[in-house]
């Protein structure tokens, strides 16, 4: 809520012109009132000149003010205090599909990958405070690690846990982590349903054919962004696990089924994208983020206070003390 000082009728302070050919009338009326009378000396004249005399123009000061303040309230000045509210108007229902395999852990996006993913990720359900989020995570096997929810702190609190860890079975099963995601959003009543599903793979583990999980997709009318997560060429992966149980890295191939994750999208009306470094990674959040815009209606609430009155009752209050002046103490000089 704001606060705006306003003129409802700005176009009377036009009439503020009339002042200085006022004051011109005034002198030029006075100059012509004026009678000359020429004398040999006017030292006998000067002791003459009172104090009131010398006040008598302030009379024409008031009315100059009074005339002011008249127009002034005429422009009707006023303070509107503006309240909004907002509304979504076609909401938009989200499940986020990681892959958490021991490979997300490659260092050709900094830290690696899985950072990479969860920092931008945050930023992505941060920009989008109307619409529900789910999450799922997958490798060999798949499980929701979040239904969709409108609570954006357990969201992100939720992504701040997604680690690799042994739980699940080793593997890339696309087809299982696609799978969960439609089945944990196929029952929305949204207007919009949208998956994103990352991985930096290829299928090689689960029951369910991608091709089977994209179909069912399709008939539940949701729509599936793919990113392929990984740079051209060789990366710095895990190849193997220490004696203290940290992972050896070495460099190995990247191996991304682009063709299934193009064929995905295609299908069910989506995009595929290919992330090869943290800018591209951003870059892609940011696209499906004005892609898919959810609706906001707003409605604003004016309220007005009006501040002519007061105006009004100061030029009343000074034109009843210049009349009282005019015709008590300047009555002989008026």
């Amino acid at each position: 809520m704001f606060t705006n000082f306003t003129f409802e009728d700005p176009q009377f302070f036009w009439l503020l012109l009339l002042l200085p050919i006022a004051i011109a009338w005034y002198f030029w009326k006075r100059n012509k009132q004026t009678t000359e009378l020429r004398i040999s000396s006017i030292k006998g004249f000067k002791a003459q000149s009172s104090l009131l005399a010398k006040l008598k123009p302030l009379l024409f000061v008031v009315r100059l003010l009074i005339l002011t303040l008249i127009i002034t309230a005429m422009a009707r000045p006023r303070t509107v205090d503006v309240s909004t509210r907002t509304s979504s108007t076609q909401g938009i229902d989200i499940v986020m599909a990681i892959d958490v395999s021991a490979s997300m852990l490659a260092r050709d996006l900094q830290p690696n990958r899985l950072d990479a993913l969860k920092d931008v990720a945050k930023e992505f359900v941060k920009d989008r405070p109307t619409d529900r989020i789910g999450l799922v995570v997958y490798a060999g096997e798949s499980f929701t690690k979040t239904p969709i929810t409108s609570d954006k702190e357990i969201v992100l609190s939720a992504l701040e846990d997604i680690e690799y860890n042994d739980v699940l079975q080793n593997g890339t099963a696309i087809g299982s982590g696609l799978a969960t995601a439609v089945n944990r959003i196929k029952d929305s009543e949204a207007e919009s349903k949208v998956i994103i599903l990352l991985t930096d793979g290829v299928n090689n583990s689960g029951f369910i054919d991608p091709k089977i999980a994209s179909e069912l997709a399709v008939e539940f009318g949701i729509k599936v962004y793919t990113i392929g997560v990984g740079s051209n060429g060789m990366a710095l992966s895990p190849i193997g696990i220490l004696p203290n149980g940290r992972f050896q890295y070495g460099n190995s191939k990247v191996e991304i089924d682009e063709a299934l994750l193009q064929q995905i999208a295609d299908a069910t009306g989506g995009k595929y994208f290919r992330a090869t470094d943290n800018e591209k990674l951003e870059q892609i959040y940011a696209e499906i983020d004005e892609l898919e815009k959810t609706d906001i209606e707003e409605f604003r609430y004016y309220n007005y206070d009006e501040k002519f009155r007061p105006l009004v009752l100061l030029a009343g209050g000074l034109l009843l003390f210049e009349i009282l002046l005019r015709y008590t103490l300047f009555r002989s000089f008026v």
